[in-house]
């Protein structure tokens, strides 16, 4: 005797929730109290229709926007990099300044004596910059 498999045909029920529950679950998944997955199962809906009022009823998460996700380690590590970056660039604007003030001291003095003290300074430094035996015999 064959036994039929008799396929038990239900008709789905048309739900339609309210705005207040759409805003209230949005909220709830927003605050971490509950997963896009939970909320699912609880409400008995599909997840496209969940990520539909996350993308409507959002303060945070908005359709065709972007959000970038980091762990705290990133995020710390980024922060601690900018200020880097600031005490950085603070550092080479003083040393712009000092170097600034070099020149205009070595400018002053140069009208002062009246000779030409960076021609000076650099035949000097070229010439001590030679190997110690080329300074030994005498070749410069």
């Amino acid at each position: 005797m064959k036994s039929k498999l008799v396929k038990k045909e239900t008709l789905r029920q048309s739900r339609v929730f309210s705005e207040q529950v759409k805003r209230a679950l949005v909220k709830d998944i927003e605050d971490g109290k509950c997963s896009v997955s939970q909320a699912c199962k609880e409400l008995s809906v599909s997840m496209t229709s969940v990520y539909r009022w996350i993308g409507k009823y959002s303060r945070y998460l908005q359709n065709n926007k972007r959000l970038v996700v980091e762990d705290k380690s990133e995020a710390y590590q980024t922060e601690q990099l900018r200020k880097k970056i600031l005490e950085l660039e603070a550092a080479l604007g003083r040393k712009q300044l000092e170097l600034d003030l070099i020149y205009k001291v070595v400018e002053l003095a140069s009208e002062e004596y009246k000779t030409d003290l960076k021609k000076s300074f650099l035949k000097t430094a070229l010439s001590g910059s030679g190997s110690p035996k080329d300074q030994d015999i005498g070749t410069k």
